[in-house]
């Protein structure tokens, strides 16, 4: 049986919930339920806080989990990341009252508060920077105004909140992070390596092909194909079949989703006609 963490809150656990449910895996029905079976992919959840999944899989009790990037790392656990879900975007930024520093260069002997005092600590190491950290649980902002730090380090999506207590972002960003799922490293990592581990990878990355392309159907003359499949080239090849009417073909093919409505408009251009796109639910590639 393979045992997994799920978030069981936050930001991470509706997406996460989602994306197993769409791969085929079963859910919990009730946000109190911590842990269930999945008998018929012999699968078993563990629905647990975000910030202890990376913890609980390092210790090899839990094959593998989601979880956030900035958490992974924020916990200093024997865990790495093995494939990034695209959901849960996050920015970790620098921030200061404008004239107090405006670069990471700035920062040596300075003190800054952060509730991710791992992330902030590795990332000064690896700038040779010398400064203090403050680990503070939440509204970060506010330790500037009363003198615990002079800037502060947090994730930033708008600045708004920044703006408003007087203090702007400086410096490249500490980390770009988004969820992902992770496995334990040293041993006993091999297990990761288990059909069954590879099967659940298998159906994630389906889901994300799934969410990133259309199937896109449409009908061209035989002499405009090969401008249309330039349009279209799939992902290995389109599906070209002959159509009744001489001289007609009908092209099947997968296209970015982005992309979908401006080639649709080029091989309308083109002379197609009857063009189609149809979501994806799942596929193996």
């Amino acid at each position: 049986m393979l045992r997994i963490a799920v978030p069981n809150k936050g930001s991470l656990s509706g997406p996460a919930s989602a994306m197993l449910h769409e791969a085929g895996y079963q859910q919990r029905r009730e946000s109190k339920e911590l842990v269930i079976v999945d008998p018929v992919n012999e699968v078993e959840f563990f629905y647990l806080r975000p910030r202890d999944i990376a913890i609980y899989v390092s210790s090899g009790k839990l094959d593998i989990g989601i979880t956030g990037r900035d958490l992974l790392v924020d916990s200093g656990a024997a865990a790495e990341e093995i494939l990034p879900l695209g959901f849960a975007p996050s920015t970790f930024r620098f921030a200061t009252r404008p004239g107090t520093a405006g670069t990471v260069g700035d920062l040596d002997g300075m003190t800054i508060a952060t509730s991710y005092e791992g992330i902030v600590a590795a990332h000064l190491a690896e700038q040779g920077i010398k400064a203090s950290v403050v680990h503070l649980d939440g509204a970060v902002e506010t330790a500037i105004e009363l003198g615990v730090a002079q800037v502060i380090a947090d994730v930033v999506e708008t600045g708004t909140s920044l703006r408003n207590a007087g203090l702007e972002v400086f410096g490249e960003p500490i980390m770009r992070s988004e969820a992902v799922v992770i496995r334990r490293t040293g041993a006993g990592a091999e297990a990761a390596d288990e059909p069954k581990v590879q099967q659940f990878l298998r159906r994630l990355q389906g889901v994300l092909v799934a969410r990133t392309y259309v199937m896109m159907d449409y009908d061209c003359r035989a002499e405009h194909l090969e401008q249309a499949v330039a349009l279209t080239p799939g992902l290995e090849s389109p599906t070209v079949s002959p159509l009744h009417n001489e001289g007609w073909v009908a092209v099947r093919a997968m296209v970015p989703t982005k992309e979908a409505q401006g080639i649709m408009d080029d091989l309308y251009a083109l002379g197609a006609r009857a063009i189609l796109t149809t979501a994806i639910h799942a596929c193996r590639l």
